[in-house]
């Protein structure tokens, strides 16, 4: 069954109270970040706080994932040993922008499962692309692993290696979404956009959202929890989209029951593409609170 990844927040590795709290707003992943939100001099105790957090606190059902340092740093291979042992569902690498820099870092997680007993091919990636190679090298980063559960947008630094900045529009990163994007759903894994850090402004957020998601995004990094309620209520299905999904679903049933190859709906028939629409309708709707369970 697809994993809904609409929000994945990002929690500063440093911040004891934020760590620990971080599960109480229903996100659908958690990202510590142990990189950019980590000064130089705090590198070590983040990295212990977080493995301590992943070890003894319950997130739930919440999908846990940690943005190491680069592992020609002086901190990424600490990083990944510690997340590996302590049993992190995902593994983000930062500024990736080769296929190579995928493979360099799956042979460390390799080797710390060997290490610490896990079974090999456990802990999964994802791939931040923050730069124009990356951006370029797309769809090979995709196709790098089997661990790859997603491939993500990061904005800033991306503007920056284009000479540009941010732009209330985001036309300035119309080229790099589309790239991730399409790279992403050749593949098979998830898309993430990128995070929009002006918190205060809850209209153009929703605005990006709104856009993203029209583009096929699976989700957003957020930086404030405020942030998930308007990603999760542009994600939600429509009741028109809802009822359509049921009764597609019905028309389903009723075709296996009867034992019939052809499927249809008010004399237009059933292909594959709005079997798999509807199946995501259903599972959005579901997690926004709009059907229960039994309606599935």
């Amino acid at each position: 069954m697809e994993k809904l990844r609409r929000t994945m927040m990002f929690v500063p590795g440093n911040n004891p109270g934020m760590v620990r709290d971080a599960g109480i707003y229903d996100a659908d992943a958690i990202m510590f970040d142990l990189e950019d939100a980590v000064s130089l001099g705090e590198k070590d105790a983040a990295r212990l706080l977080v493995y301590q957090a992943l070890k003894q606190v319950d997130y739930g059902n919440t999908e846990m994932v940690v943005r190491v340092n680069a592992l020609d740093s002086a901190y990424g291979r600490n990083d990944i040993f510690a997340m590996v042992k302590a049993g992190v569902d995902v593994i983000r690498l930062p500024k990736t922008e080769s296929a190579q820099d995928v493979i360099d870092v799956e042979a460390v997680i390799v080797e710390a499962e060997e290490k610490f007993g896990v079974p090999v091919g456990t802990t999964k990636m994802m791939a931040a692309i923050e730069g124009a190679a990356g951006t370029l090298n797309a769809l090979a980063i995709a196709q790098s692993s089997q661990r790859l559960i997603g491939i993500a947008l990061g904005a800033e630094d991306y503007v920056t290696n284009m000479k540009t900045r941010r732009y209330p529009d985001g036309q300035e990163l119309f080229f790099a979404r589309s790239m991730i994007l399409h790279a992403a759903r050749a593949t098979g894994i998830a898309a993430f956009d990128t995070v929009y850090s002006d918190v205060e402004n809850e209209a153009g957020f929703r605005a990006e959202v709104e856009l993203i998601h029209q583009l096929g995004f699976d989700g957003k990094s957020i930086i404030n929890p405020r942030q998930i309620k308007i990603v999760n209520d542009v994600y939600a299905p429509s009741q028109k989209e809802i009822s359509h999904a049921i009764d597609v679903l019905a028309a389903i049933r009723e075709a296996e029951e009867k034992g019939s190859g052809v499927i249809s709906l008010n004399g237009k028939m059933i292909d594959k593409p709005i079997v798999e629409r509807a199946e995501r309708v259903m599972l959005l709707a579901e997690a926004a609170g709009l059907i229960g369970k039994e309606l599935k």
